[in-house]
């Protein structure tokens, strides 16, 4: 074989490899984009706007989170684990009307511990810990974070009551579904029900209650 043909079928080959990467760029990249808005929703739009709006960069951060944490299983609790952690929740919430922050500070605690119980990251992780919470619970992670941001020391001080609520209802989110509630293990997900009346739920100075409308607000939030 001479000299020029070998160099020919090597400048073919480079060709060859050069479209094939240029179609695997135009063709994967965006249904990679596609299947992670999907998957991670909200924390999509998040995670882009911490990139300064490059998708790129976003997208090559959320598929590092699925690969190291896509194949989690997460941990059944016990029934007496589960009580336990309800109880800490409501007492809580409980707290917030009298010190809000300290509340909040409960909050951020008891989800690093309940999501550690449940097979995640040890909380003294927490980064690692809140990128494999948004692989397996992207709608409600931005609740953890929240509440995280508030409860650290020197930390959001000139957060409101308000905004304080709203983060600890958000959270709330996350926590039902990590103790296993909404419909999937036939417990109900809201505590100030699930006592059959025998202790009312405290109200704040108003008399309203801080966590009417949870719903909303973690929508909106």
């Amino acid at each position: 074989m001479s000299t020029g043909l070998i160099i020919a079928l090597i400048v073919i080959v480079a060709a060859v490899i050069a479209v094939a990467a240029v179609l695997a760029r135009r063709t994967g990249g965006p249904r990679r984009g596609r299947s992670l808005k999907r998957r991670f929703g909200p924390e999509y739009d998040r995670v882009v706007a911490r990139h300064d709006g490059d998708p790129q960069a976003a997208e090559r951060e959320l598929a590092e989170r699925v690969e190291r944490h896509g194949s989690l299983r997460e941990r059944p609790l016990e029934p007496a684990q589960r009580q336990q952690y309800e109880a800490r929740w409501t007492a809580a919430q409980e707290r917030f009307v009298d010190s809000p922050r300290e509340a909040v500070a409960e909050a951020d605690r008891l989800l690093a511990d309940l999501a550690g119980a449940k097979g995640f990251p040890d909380g003294g992780q927490y980064d690692e810990q809140l990128a494999a919470l948004s692989v397996h619970h992207a709608d409600h992670v931005h609740g953890y974070r929240r509440v995280h941001h508030a409860a650290r020391p020197g930390g959001k001080e000139s957060a409101g009551t308000e905004e304080m609520r709203e983060a600890m209802v958000e959270a709330r989110s996350l926590f039902e579904d990590l103790v296993g509630h909404n419909g999937h293990d036939g417990h109900s997900g809201r505590h100030e029900e699930s006592d059959g009346g025998s202790r009312p739920a405290r109200t704040d100075s108003r008399g309203h209650l801080p966590w009417a409308s949870t719903r909303r607000h973690a929508k909106g939030s």
